[in-house]
């Protein structure tokens, strides 16, 4: 499952690098030819592990404006256009400045409400660049709950007559903020949604976001695995 990460991710980016703190994906990496950096094993979240390799290898981009997207290994479905479409938050006119950046996508009507309302899928509230739309914009809010709540609209027509989006749990960040906000406590509201995201918002860092049609399909049980064999049956990567 990681060589498949590496390999998707590989389409996209100049530099692959696998941060680990098991010997045993160490070698792994290794032994498909991948780069590995090995790291503590007390992060209490996949940022601090980032910025720990990155320090382990800043030296090689000296003198670069770099930035780092933390992919998760159990995402064997990424797709380049995804990264891509992160990429983009940094780039243009309207992205001057941008430290941190995140995706999105669109609910559809054939997801429906469960879907929606599911609080396993953090849902986020976007101002996009000028009209709703375009493809890049700042995050308001992310929650478990259904944001916006439709004041007036049936539960069963949301879907139909607004836009939701969910959140792709993939980040980007320029090098310089990573120490800034692994340094920040934990906030009342990041305690509340259990949401790491909305601590680097409330201590007033903003989140870019670009949109993208692809769904993210993690593995993280038994049950996650098997759906994913199902699912890789009908596709071709």
């Amino acid at each position: 499952m990681i060589e498949r990460v590496y390999e998707q991710a590989s389409k996209a980016l100049e530099t692959v690098v696998v941060a680990t703190d098991d010997e045993r994906i160490y070698r792994c990496v290794e032994g498909f030819g991948g780069k590995v950096v090995m790291t503590r094993t007390d992060h209490r979240c996949g940022t601090e592990r980032c910025l720990e390799a990155w320090e382990k290898i800043s030296d090689r981009y000296s003198g670069k404006d770099t930035v780092i997207i933390n992919i998760q290994g159990d995402e064997p479905f990424i797709q380049p256009e995804q990264i891509e479409a992160l990429k983009s938050c940094f780039e243009g006119a309207d992205n001057v400045g941008t430290k941190i950046a995140t995706l999105v996508k669109p609910f559809t009507l054939e997801d429906g409400l469960q879907a929606l309302e599911n609080p396993n899928t953090p849902k986020v509230a976007v101002a996009w660049n000028g009209a709703n739309g375009n493809k890049t914009g700042k995050t308001l809010l992310f929650s478990r709950s259904v944001i916006p709540y439709m004041r007036g609209v049936e539960k069963e027509k949301w879907l139909e007559k607004g836009q939701y989006y969910k959140h792709i749990g993939m980040y980007a960040y320029r090098t310089e903020v990573l120490k800034e906000i692994t340094a920040l406590q934990p906030t009342p509201l990041e305690t509340a949604e259990s949401l790491e995201q909305l601590r680097w918002l409330e201590n007033g860092f903003e989140i870019r976001v670009a949109a993208c049609d692809v769904a993210s399909i993690g593995i993280d049980t038994p049950d996650d695995l098997k759906k994913a064999e199902e699912y890789i049956k009908n596709i071709q990567i």
